[in-house]
C-alpha cells in the first residue's frame, strides 16, 4: 500500500527534498540496467521505482515536488546520462525547481571570474549551460545569483573574483540580464524564473531588492519578466525581514496573481519554520494573491545519511520546541548475517530507545544495512586500528566492496540510498504532522510569544496583512521586533556562520547524543568510492 504524501498536502507550505546526484543515480540507472543487484534488495522491494516519489504509481510514498541542483547535475542534456533519469524523465504532472548552482560560484568549484562584463569564456560557456538545462528541467528555476557570503571568505571570494557587496550585486544583475534576453519563454515551453533576493543583514538585503525588484516588473518587462521569488541569505531566515519584505511587494505590485505565484525559501529545515511559512502563505493567499504559494527544500536527509544520521522520530510536544530526531546508526559487521527487522534490532541493542518506521525501513532487516561482513583473524592474531588491513592475518578475508577494499564500515552504497529514501520519507511526514497538529490547535513555542501580550505568530501576521496602508503594516512588523528575536534561526546566518556546515547542522536538528562528529556535507559526493 501506498503512503500518498501528495494527496495529504493540503495548503501547506510546499517542502521541497533537494534530491542528491547520488541517490537519483541509483533510480535512474536502474531503468537501463540493472545498477543493484535485484538479490540485493530487501524483501518487499522489487522495483527501484519504488524508491522515486516522483513515481506516483509505484512509489512506496509519492510526493509530486522536489527539487534539483544544477550545481551537481550533468547540463549537457544532448548525451543521454541514466543517472539523471529520475529528473530528466520524470512523471508528467509533478514540479521540479531548478537551482542555478550559485553556490557553486562562490565556492570556487565553478571555475572563472564571475564579475560583471568579466569576459571570462569559462563563466559565460557555464552561464549558458546552466540557463539551458534549467529552462529544460525547471517548471521554475532561479536565476544565476552570487551569494553574499562570498565577500565575508576570502578564500571564496578569491575563487571567483567577487570581493564586495557591489560586486556580487553588478554579477547577479549581468547574469539577470542574461536570462532575460535568452530565455526560452514560459510560452515556450520554457521555464519560469526566481528572481533571487540575497543580503547579509537588513541593509544589504535592501540595497539587493531595490536593484533586482525590476526584473519582476511586467511593466518594464512585459514579455520577460521574472515570475516569483527567491529568499536567499538573511531573506530566508529572518522573520523580521521576510514580513517587511512581502509588504514591500504587496505594495510594490510585485505579488500579482497568475505573475508572481511562487516564493522559495533556500536551505530551511527547521521544523517550526515548516508552520510560519504556512501561515504566512495563508495570509499572502487571503489578502494579496489567492494563487500564491511558498516552498522551502534542503538536503538534509541525504546529507545526514552521508554522515551517519539516520532519523528514528519526529517530536512534537505542544508549547515546546518541535524537531526530527536522528542520531547515529547500527553500523557494525556482526550483523551481516542478522534476519532480526530493523526497527526491533536498533532498539533491542540500545542504537535508539525509539524507532518511527518509514514504508522503506519497514521493510528491512539489520543485514539489508549492514551487508558487509567481517573477516576470521587467524588464531592469536589481535587486529588493531593499524593492523586490520593486513591480509595475511586473515584465516578468512573480510568482505570486500566494489572496489575491491574493505574497511570499518558495513554499509555499501546502496545502504546510504535506502537510509537516505527512509529519511526523506521522514522529514516529508514531519512537516506535514506539524502542518496538521498546528490546525488541530498545537503550537511550537516559538510561535508564541513569551512577553508582553503573548500574542500569536499567526494573529500578528494577520493583522499585518489585513492593515489598510503599507505604514500600518510596517508599524506592526516594528512593533514586535522584539519578538521576531524570539523566532529561533532568524540572526543566525551571517558571514563565515552561514557556511559552518556543522554550526548550521546543530542549529536546525536536535540529537540524542551531545557530541557529535563534524558534519561533512562532502562526504556525500565520496559515497561511491568508500560504499
Amino acid at each position: 500500500m501506498q503512503d500518498n504524501l501528495t494527496v495529504k498536502q493540503n495548503d501547506y507550505a510546499v517542502f521541497l527534498p533537494a534530491i542528491s546526484g547520488f541517490y537519483a543515480t541509483f533510480v535512474g540507472k536502474q531503468r537501463n540496467e540493472p545498477y543493484v543487484d535485484p538479490a540485493r534488495f530487501p524483501v518487499g522491494l522489487t522495483d527501484m521505482e519504488q524508491m522515486n516519489w516522483l513515481n506516483s504509481q509505484k512509489a512506496l510514498f509519492p510526493y509530486k515536488w522536489s527539487l534539483y541542483s544544477g550545481g551537481h547535475a550533468n547540463l549537457d542534456l544532448a548525451k543521454q546520462d541514466w543517472s539523471e533519469d529520475m529528473v530528466r524523465n520524470r512523471e508528467p504532472g509533478t514540479f521540479m525547481l531548478g537551482d542555478s548552482g550559485g553556490f557553486q560560484i562562490a565556492k570556487g568549484l565553478w571555475e572563472g571570474d564571475w564579475k560583471a562584463n568579466s569576459g571570462c569564456v569559462k563563466a559565460e560557456k557555464k552561464r549558458s549551460a546552466i540557463l539551458k538545462w534549467l529552462d529544460t528541467i525547471s517548471d521554475y528555476g532561479m536565476i544565476l545569483d552570487i551569494p553574499t557570503w562570498v565577500i565575508h571568505d576570502k578564500k571564496a571570494s578569491d575563487a571567483c573574483g567577487i570581493k564586495t557587496l557591489q560586486e556580487a550585486v553588478d554579477a547577479t544583475k549581468f547574469n539577470n540580464d542574461y536570462f532575460m534576453k535568452n530565455r526560452k519563454g514560459k510560452n515556450n515551453g520554457g521555464a519560469k524564473f526566481l528572481n533571487v533576493l540575497q543580503g547579509d543583514n537588513h541593509t544589504s538585503a535592501e540595497t539587493w531588492y531595490q536593484t533586482m525588484k525590476q526584473y519582476c516588473d511586467p511593466v518594464k518587462y512585459p514579455d520577460t519578466h521574472f515570475d516569483g521569488w527567491a529568499m536567499g541569505g538573511q531573506n530566508m531566515c529572518d522573520v523580521h525581514l521576510v514580513l517587511r519584505r512581502l509588504i514591500a511587494l504587496k505594495y510594490d505590485g510585485l505579488l500579482q496573481e497568475g505573475t508572481h505565484d511562487w516564493m522559495h525559501f533556500l536551505g530551511t529545515s527547521k521544523l517550526e519554520w515548516a508552520v510560519l511559512l504556512t501561515v504566512i502563505q495563508r495570509s499572502v493567499r487571503k489578502y494579496v494573491n489567492p494563487a500564491f504559494s511558498i516552498s522551502f527544500d534542503c538536503a538534509s536527509p541525504f546529507l545526514a545519511t552521508a554522515n551517519g544520521q539516520v532519523y528514528f522520530e519526529n517530536v512534537f510536544e505542544h508549547d515546546s520546541k518541535w524537531s526530527y530526531r536522528m542520531a547515529p546508526s547500527a553500523d557494525d559487521k556482526k550483523y551481516a548475517t542478522d534476519t532480526r527487522k530493523w526497527s526491533d534490532g536498533v532498539v533491542a541493542d540500545g542504537v535508539y530507545d525509539r524507532w518511527e518506521d518509514s514504508p522503506l525501513s519497514n521493510m528491512l532487516t539489520m543485514k539489508d544495512i549492514c551487508i558487509y561482513k567481517a573477516g576470521t583473524p587467524k588464531p592469536g592474531v589481535v587486529l588493531t586500528e593499524e593492523n586490520f588491513r593486513d591480509p595475511d592475518l586473515y584465516d578468512v578475508l573480510p568482505d570486500v566492496n566494489k572496489n575491491g577494499k574493505w574497511g570499518k564500515t558495513s554499509w555499501d552504497s546502496f545502504s546510504y540510498a535506502l537510509l537516505m529514501g527512509h529519511n526523506v520519507w521522514m522529514h516529508l511526514t514531519a512537516v506535514q504532522e506539524a502542518n496538521r497538529r498546528f490546525d488541530a490547535g498545537e503550537h511550537p513555542a516559538m510561535m508564541r510569544r513569551s512577553t508582553g501580550d503573548y500574542a500569536k505568530f499567526e494573529d500578528i501576521v494577520e493583522a499585518i496583512f489585513a492593515a489598510p496602508t503599507r505604514e500600518e503594516s510596517d508599524a506592526i512588523i516594528e512593533y514586535y521586533s522584539d519578538y521576531w528575536m524570539e523566532i529561533v534561526g532568524t540572526r543566525g546566518f551571517k558571514g563565515k556562520k552561514a557556511k559552518n556546515a556543522r554550526s548550521q547542522f546543530n542549529v536546525l536538528f536536535e540529537y540524542e547524543q551531545t557530541e557529535q562528529e563534524d558534519f561533512d556535507s562532502g562526504k556525500l559526493d565520496n559515497l561511491e568510492t568508500t560504499g
